[in-house]
């Protein structure tokens, strides 16, 4: 028979079955879609030789005056600073604990700290300074002096320990002095709902602890960075807003703070959900926020205050300025907002706003321009070009002015495997050289984000292009300030190397990448790791392919009926960098398990001109995909003999 040419449509559909959905793709991973057709997604480079402590969940990027380039990164322990190849560690401080004393057990790591009142819990990190040990430990000074340690336990109101990388060489009552200086308490590495045994990851008492309703953080660590000029404002979720100076002379080695010069934060909300900076009048807005500036218990979930304009630290209204309020209806907390064209969105777990600046005495104006339509976690929306795309708890949505419901051709399979109880843990992103809207998210199987799908808004296709795919990421920016897209990958089984923190335990790792570069994973410490990728077509039957000379269907009218047999293909790569392999699978009935086929998997590289096969079945799928390093593929139709073989 003639060679028939198979083409797809761009796209996968879950939707459907494997074999209802015809002409479709029905799985893939790390494949993405451009101009129609399927392609292996470009590869991504460590920018550092070091590994972040901790689970970053926000980047954001911005220039000084003198154009140097940064990147903020917000972590459930640390605010760092991304700095040309470079990390800093920039987190807040709280209030020095001073004329500390510490003890130590033979042949025991374990050092206990006595402090009264010291308010610290298991986990917290805090930095030791102005450090006499008591004699005969086994210690130097130099082994505490200035280094960071991770709390062990929290023994009572008075005590608590961290863990030294040796052990002493003696038991020693508790003496010495020192100073404590504990980090800005930031939120759990996950999100947790329930209450009981084992969930006490941040409020008071050790490891492992049963926790009460009263202690108990639902919600993981989270920041909001935007900028005023070129100071950094960064807000922990639930908590303080602090500033940091890239104007400043030595500003890589001070630290964030409520007190920067000329930036002081200290008249801020001390409880705040998110915070941004209005990009055209320049106030800091408070969102979720504080009824009565300074009192914690006040926090109002639906509650928005902003600041005069111009001046980030005055919230009192006067009748000649621009600060104010405003609180909100539709839905029972703010989860999310954006700088978006003309206007800022702000989204409740139930509705949509615009909030817009119409000059005095309201100084700004909220509309609310859609409901049900609430966002799933704070990092899940972003704004390309005037059109913002969320996620919701049931489904995703789009506002150009009118708020849509997109159409998803994997919706069930996303919704059926994502864990929407770690909503806030999603995190959503902007890949616009290839038009990507990417929203990363745990599945119902992992406690942290190890899947994505990604809607294509720039194919032409009517519903959109949507894919899937396992590479997840917990934080991501699109090119902008730097030329490439950077992204965090988390793993909870391995321990980073920055900030160094002594004795820490179990709190994963973290790697900055650069992405869109070459074709696999380069390494921290320089090896490369191998990106895989595949694409996988429907079950296709005889009568979907098999036409007569002018063109028209010929043979039985009933799909699946009559056996098929293809005998040979011929590939076509629109580029091929290296071997591309092709498997061929079938069925003989579509709810039946796939086998396949003797030859495959096919290796093709540039020179195949055809490969013959040995495939017979009612229905058959093409899987395409690569499988070793230095592998890129972007493909374009096969051409294949298939022909009857038969009725059963």
């Amino acid at each position: 028979m003639a060679l028939i040419d198979f083409k797809v449509l761009p796209g996968i559909d879950k939707q459907d079955t494997a074999s209802g959905a015809e002409n479709r793709w029905v799985d893939c991973d790390n494949t993405r879609f451009r101009y129609g057709l399927p392609e292996k997604v470009g590869g991504w480079s460590s920018l550092v030789t070091d590994t972040i402590v901790g689970v970053a969940r926000r980047q954001f990027a911005f220039v000084d005056l003198d154009g140097n380039r940064y990147i903020a990164i917000g972590t459930d322990k640390f605010l760092l600073i991304y700095f040309e190849g470079q990390l800093y560690d920039i987190t807040p401080l709280k209030a020095t604990l001073s004329s500390c004393t510490i003890a130590t057990t033979n042949n025991s790591a374990v050092c206990s700290i006595t402090k009264s009142n010291h308010s610290l819990s298991a986990g917290d990190i805090v930095l030791l300074d102005n450090v006499t040990l008591p004699s005969s430990t086994g210690y130097q000074n130099s082994d505490f002096e200035d280094k960071l340690f991770q709390v062990t336990s929290v023994t009572s109101t008075s005590v608590f320990t961290i863990t030294q990388s040796s052990n002493a060489t003696a038991t020693v009552s508790t003496g010495g002095s020192l100073e404590v200086k504990p980090y800005e308490q930031v939120g759990p590495a996950e999100q947790s709902y329930g209450y009981g045994w084992g969930i006490d990851t941040w409020g008071n008492g050790a490891w492992g602890e049963a926790a009460s309703a009263s202690d108990v953080s639902l919600e993981p660590g989270l920041w909001s960075l935007s900028n005023f000029g070129q100071v950094l404002i960064a807000t922990i979720a639930n908590g303080k807003t602090f500033t940091w100076d890239a104007g400043n002379a030595s500003r890589l080695t001070v630290r964030a703070s409520t007190s920067t010069s000329g930036f002081s934060t200290s008249a801020n909300p001390t409880a705040t959900r998110i915070t941004l900076v209005s990009p055209t009048t320049r106030h800091l807005i408070h969102l979720g926020t504080e009824t009565i500036i300074g009192d914690t218990t006040s926090q109002d979930d639906m509650f928005i205050r902003f600041s005069d304009q111009e001046d980030i630290n005055d919230y009192t209204p006067t009748a000649i300025n621009s600060a104010g309020t405003q609180r909100l209806q539709d839905g029972t907390k703010i989860m999310g907002s954006l700088k978006a064209k003309e206007t800022i969105l702000v989204w409740t777990d139930n509705a949509l706003y615009t909030m817009k600046f119409i000059g005095s005495p309201f100084t700004f104006g909220f509309e609310q321009v859609g409901t049900n339509c609430g966002l799933i976690g704070k990092n899940a929306a972003v704004e390309i070009d005037g059109a913002a795309f969320w996620m919701s708890p049931n489904g995703f949505f789009m506002f150009d002015g009118t708020v849509k419901s997109l159409p998803c051709s994997v919706e069930d399979y996303v919704y059926d495997q994502a864990d929407t109880t770690k909503g806030q843990q999603i995190c959503a992103g902007i890949n616009n050289l290839f038009t990507e809207v990417v929203w990363y998210y745990p599945s119902t199987s992992s406690d942290y984000n190890d899947q994505y799908v990604v809607f294509n808004y720039g194919e032409p296709m009517k519903g959109g292009v949507w894919y899937i795919g396992t590479e997840a990421r917990t934080s991501w920016i699109d090119a902008s300030v730097y030329p490439k897209p950077s992204a965090t990958k988390f793993n909870d089984s391995a321990s980073g190397t920055f900030p160094v923190i002594v004795g820490q335990s179990g709190l994963g790792q973290t790697t900055l990448f650069e992405h869109e570069v070459g074709t696999d994973q380069v390494n921290p410490n320089g090896s490369t790791t191998t990106v895989t990728s595949f694409i996988k077509s429907f079950d296709f039957d005889l009568q979907a392919k098999q036409k007569d000379a002018q063109g028209k269907s010929s043979g039985p009218t009933v799909a699946g009926e009559v056996f098929l047999a293809m005998r040979r293909f011929v590939p076509d790569f629109k580029d091929l960098q290296g071997n591309a392999k092709v498997t061929l699978a079938v069925k003989r009935y579509p709810q039946q398990s796939e086998t396949t086929t003797a030859l495959s998997p096919f290796t093709i590289t540039a020179s195949t001109d055809k490969k013959d096969t040995r495939a017979r079945g009612r229905f058959v799928n093409i899987k395409i995909e690569n499988t070793d390093v230095s592998e890129s593929w972007r493909f374009g139709t096969l051409r294949i003999d298939i022909q009857p073989d038969g009725r059963r």
